[in-house]
């Protein structure tokens, strides 16, 4: 049921912009209960179809069980660090704070546009060129007036629903969002240079929902790099994510995203991807930061001839757990995907991956594979794997597999023996180990920052 302060809102024909509006005040928490199990507060200045989806979102939320140790999906999981009780929506933060920030998002020397949010909602922004504009390109935050783009909009708008577990999560940020970061590129249209967002999180407890749409039409091509940070890394917080992308007929779409949130951070993210007839996606997640990060992709190939490449480079330290869920769903013939997932582990680090390649009946001459590799530098460290093939089709090349293994002594003491520290030596050999996952990107540009993100969490491992 939709509260009534949304009844006097213009119908849902309305060509009304999607634009953010100022929270009403919060109610009072029902006994027992509080923190992001209270409704969402009402956004009067939100269309009437926004606040429908909102509202059933919540409706859905508090119809689903939180996760429990005997769902397969959650399987392996620390579900003692799932307490979302002690979060509350993040509040904005001052205009210092803001200018600190935005002078903090450090990307790349030439973009073609950048949008900084912190807690979301956007503090600054570098618009796209006069020509980019003039073509039809969108790259804004969805506060702005997006009326010209509302089919768009109610097509693609979170339409997919998760399937690898998170559930309760994706009806908890479709209940909770303020907006996101809005992306359409015309037919034909490509856009050269890439896109930058960058998503901050501040305050104790504070909790957050960044989220992406990317819509490529027929023969376009984008490239867009999300980072994702905190303003203090000794803060904790809950972060909770969608990214629904879009990739039309022969279009072409790299998605980037840098997590690099402080160390006390349990964060969540749900990736859907629907690639088109001849479409290539390339999507890469470099995952450094959060004491808990549950990260879910899932790729429909939905057109013949349709391509996607996952990838992902992860480093694993003192007690962080990276939670992998992947779907690999070849719906159509003639399609291939390639996914490689590395890991490394130190301390008392953990990671999961829970992967499963499906080709659909009809989908013939599917080329998928499937390949995750684990670095263990700790006897303490934990990675549990679990890839998995579902094939119901004929004439099919599927792969999968997943390894394990510690460094090579010899490479320890081939550095060792050159004067370099054990610690170093390890980091180095993690470091070549990584390469592989950045070196698939086509961008030298995106790959340098990319390594440098993991070169600075390096960094933060020397003992002090």
């Amino acid at each position: 049921m939709i509260p009534s302060a949304a009844v006097s809102e213009p119908p849902v024909d309305s060509p009304e912009p999607l634009a953010l509006g100022e929270d009403a005040p919060e109610p009072t928490p029902p006994a027992g209960k509080g923190g992001l199990f209270l409704p969402p507060p009402v956004q009067k200045d939100q269309p009437t179809w926004f606040q429908e989806r909102q509202w059933k979102a919540w409706e859905k939320f508090e119809s689903l069980p939180l996760p429990h140790r005997k769902d397969s999906a959650w399987r392996y999981t620390t579900l003692g660090k799932l307490d979302i009780s002690r979060y509350t929506p993040a509040a904005a933060v001052d205009s210092s704070a803001a200018e600190a920030l935005a002078a903090r998002s450090l990307g790349g020397p030439e973009v073609a546009g950048r949008l900084v949010t912190v807690n979301d909602r956007v503090v600054q922004r570098t618009p796209l060129s006069d020509e980019l504009r003039a073509k039809g390109v969108v790259f804004a935050p969805m506060g702005d007036d997006l009326s010209a783009q509302r089919e768009t909009l109610l097509r693609h708008f979170m339409a997919n629903e998760s399937v690898l577990g998170s559930q309760k999560f994706f009806a908890l940020h479709q209940a909770h969002v303020r907006g996101g970061t809005f992306i359409y590129v015309p037919k034909g249209v490509h856009v050269e240079l890439p896109l930058e967002s960058f998503h901050w999180i501040a305050g104790e407890g504070a909790a957050i929902f960044p989220h992406t749409l990317v819509v490529a039409e027929e023969g376009s091509q984008v490239t867009l790099i999300d980072y994702l940070d905190s303003a203090d890394r000794r803060q904790n917080g809950f972060v909770c994510g969608v990214s629904d992308l879009y990739v039309g007929a022969g279009a072409k779409v790299t998605y980037l995203a840098a997590q690099n949130w402080g160390e006390e951070v349990v964060a969540l993210k749900m990736n859907t991807a629907h690639v088109a007839a001849g479409g290539h996606l390339t999507s890469l997640h470099v995952n450094l930061g959060a004491r808990y990060d549950r990260l879910e992709s899932h790729n429909l190939l939905a057109g013949a001839g349709a391509r996607s490449d996952m990838l992902s480079a992860t480093v694993a330290t003192a007690s962080q757990e990276f939670d992998q869920r992947t779907l690999q769903d070849h719906l159509a013939p003639d399609t291939g995907s390639d996914l490689l997932y590395k890991n490394s582990l130190s301390d008392k680090s953990k990671t999961i991956f829970s992967g499963l390649i499906k080709v659909a009946p009809g989908a013939h001459r599917t080329d998928a594979y499937q390949k995750v590799r684990n670095l263990l530098l700790s006897d303490d460290a934990e990675a549990d794997s679990m890839p998995g093939l579902e094939i119901l089709a004929d004439d099919v090349r599927c792969t999968h597999g997943a390894t394990s293994g510690f460094v090579d002594d010899a490479e320890l003491f081939y550095l060792q023996s050159r004067g370099i520290p054990r610690l170093l030596a390890q980091q180095l050999i993690t470091q070549g180990f990584l390469t592989e996952v950045l070196t698939r990107l086509d961008d030298p540009r995106a790959t340098a920052r990319l390594a440098d993100l993991l070169a600075a969490k390096f960094e933060r491992m020397k003992p002090r």
